[in-house]
């Protein structure tokens, strides 16, 4: 369930400022905030960070293939650390609203530019805090490896 609380506010903050920014700003148009970031309103139809342009036919196949797999992970690994639901809920909230604007707009608007990155928008941040989450807790079970049940070897 909080999986599906994390995803669904995910989905919803990244529908709505998305839809700020296109209303706000125009196609194109970059507003400066700051000297190292702005809001520039970019249609990418590629994967995250402008990353394989124009391959938006591919992005939305693979999207859609790691969505079914979050969701079928999660049903088997979900109570293994309570970080899971958060992560997994930013990953799939992230990825289901960007696979939302492809199928609907056949790409996704993305809008905040550091000027030392492309632009990217909510969707992809949640994705890659996800991720972070993720390796994070992969991390910290590798350094602290569950007890055997059986008890300690001996030897």
């Amino acid at each position: 369930m909080a999986m599906l609380v994390v995803a669904g506010a995910a989905i919803a903050a990244d529908q709505i400022t998305k839809e700020i920014a296109r209303a706000q700003v125009a196609l194109g148009e970059a507003v400066e905030v700051t000297s190292f970031f702005a809001l520039h309103h970019v249609r990418n139809t590629g994967i995250a960070f402008g990353l394989f342009p124009g391959a938006a036919s591919p992005v939305t196949i693979l999207t859609a293939v790691a969505v079914a797999w979050m969701l079928f992970y999660f049903a088997r690994a979900g109570a293994r650390h309570p970080l899971l639901p958060v992560a997994f809920g930013f990953l799939l909230g992230g990825s289901v609203s960007n696979l939302a604007d492809r199928l609907r707009q056949g790409y996704v608007t993305d809008f905040l530019d550091p000027v030392y990155w492309p632009a990217f928008n909510l969707g992809d941040v949640f994705i890659t805090v996800g991720v972070a989450v993720l390796l994070a807790i992969f991390v910290a079970g590798e350094r602290h490896p569950r007890l055997h049940r059986r008890g300690p070897a001996r030897g």
